[in-house]
């Protein structure tokens, strides 16, 4: 009989995928990257779809990165790779939104594979794949190729099946209630 326990020495990285229709994916992510980063570890935040809004996050990861590294050498770095929203549901994709999608999956690939970050976070990459912007089989090919220690984090709702099928751990974000059922605009530093 085998002891099927897990060991506490078992250490390597992990794909993990924040998912569904509820708020939080992203959230979910700074916070890891957040406490990696407070770990010790070099941390790359790479936003597939946003880059037309100015979100909160960025002046706080941008801050929090100097602050643990140095403006040189930041341990935690964010970067948004796209326009903001893509046309979806019938309308035909920008083909400046589908070249700024390979361009942030070549970075991420690039990132991925090179060792130099412990935790990639690929936010909004489930959205890339879903809009049919970004084929699941090449993103699966990279991180079947991750070097050991390399931790991936993929955001966004309607993860793939063959990503959900090779992840370590997945979460579903589910709606219970929002405040924008009251008729409540989303709050700058809760939701933005």
């Amino acid at each position: 009989m085998t002891d099927s326990t897990p060991s506490s020495s078992a250490r390597r990285g992990l794909i993990v995928i924040n998912t569904g229709p509820g708020k939080g994916k992203t959230t979910a992510a700074l916070g890891t990257a957040i406490r990696a980063a407070g770990n010790g570890m070099r941390v790359l935040i790479l936003q597939f779809l946003k880059g037309s809004w100015h979100y909160g996050e960025l002046d706080a990861i941008q801050a929090l990165g100097t602050a643990l590294g140095s403006a040189e050498d930041p341990s935690i770095v964010i970067r948004q790779l796209g326009r903001g929203f893509v046309k979806v549901g019938g309308a035909e994709t920008d083909p400046e939104d589908l070249r700024m999608v390979e361009e942030a999956w070549e970075e991420s690939a690039k990132a991925i594979l090179s060792g130099e970050w412990d935790l990639v976070v690929l936010d909004e990459i489930n959205y890339a794949i879903g809009y049919k912007m970004l084929d699941a089989a090449k993103v699966a090919e990279v991180l079947a190729r991750k070097p050991e220690m390399t931790h991936v984090i993929l955001t966004g709702r309607n993860a793939h099946p063959t990503l959900v099928e090779m992840a370590d751990t997945v979460t579903e974000m589910r709606e219970v209630k929002h405040a924008y059922q009251k008729g409540i605009l989303a709050q700058r530093g809760i939701e933005y």
